[in-house]
């Protein structure tokens, strides 16, 4: 499905929220987009989607933080005529418990997933994004990876550490033709981060919204995402912080209760 010249985007974490909606807004931008995930039934339905309506998408299931599998998706990436932007997406919150009784294995997981699988797919494809002459790597964080809140630490650590590679990696590759955007969104409201996070209480998951007139959506967010890698080439958006406008900071946000 590859048209010849079309840059090509790959979108962890596409299987649903703000990663779908990225891979289809990027889709109609006019990027061939590789949509990875674990699950792939999804990440098929959603390319098979995309593809119907007359644009290019490819599905490859993924596991971000298995490394060999990883390294051999990267290396598959040179069927396509080049690799232009990664978006790290693939990421998550479990639990909402104080650091004195925090489960140290959703620590764990929520740090493999949204520091290491960002490390990996990110070593993986800049050589890649590198010799495309125009790469970008957007790293999707979050407000939790500037500011804390109780009850968030284990995700807080998590997102602050996404936050740092991006920072650091920024630093460290100035001079080569790879931008790196950072996107960190406040509340936004998805089919599934908060029943993930409270372990499929659907209860729990709502009160997280309850009296919220509008927080973010999954839309709002890809709409800042694309926006941000179709600018010119000379411009980075370094970071750029999103939230509903009911929402002030990580622990204010009006309620209409």
């Amino acid at each position: 499905m590859t048209a010849a010249g079309t840059q090509t985007a790959v979108i962890t974490g596409a299987s649903s929220g703000i990663g779908a909606a990225t891979a289809r807004q990027l889709a109609a931008a006019g990027y061939h987009v590789v949509l990875t995930a674990r699950r792939k039934d999804r990440i098929e339905a959603l390319a098979a989607e995309i593809n119907d309506a007359g644009r290019h998408a490819t599905a490859y299931a993924l596991d971000v933080t298995d490394r060999p599998a990883v390294d051999a998706f990267a290396a598959g990436l040179g069927r396509f005529p080049s690799v232009n932007v990664l978006v790290n997406n693939a990421g998550g919150a479990l639990g909402a418990d104080p650091v004195a009784t925090g489960d140290p294995a959703e620590w764990r997981q929520m740090y493999e997933t949204n520091v290491l699988g960002t490390l990996n797919l990110t070593q993986a494809l800049l050589p890649a994004l590198t010799e495309s002459g125009d790469g970008t790597v957007v790293v999707l964080s979050s407000t939790a990876g500037h500011s804390t809140y109780e009850g968030g630490a284990g995700y807080v650590a998590a997102k602050h550490g996404a936050h740092v590679l991006a920072e650091t990696l920024r630093l460290e590759i100035v001079g080569t033709p790879v931008r790196v955007i950072e996107i960190a969104p406040g509340m936004v409201k998805t089919e599934e981060f908060a029943t993930t996070r409270f372990h499929g209480d659907t209860e729990k998951a709502s009160k997280v919204y309850a009296g919220v007139a509008e927080p973010l959506t999954a839309d709002d967010v890809a709409d800042t995402i694309t926006w941000a890698v179709t600018r010119p080439s000379h411009v980075n958006i370094d970071l750029l912080v999103v939230r509903p406008r009911a929402q002030a900071s990580n622990s204010k946000v009006h309620r209409e209760l």
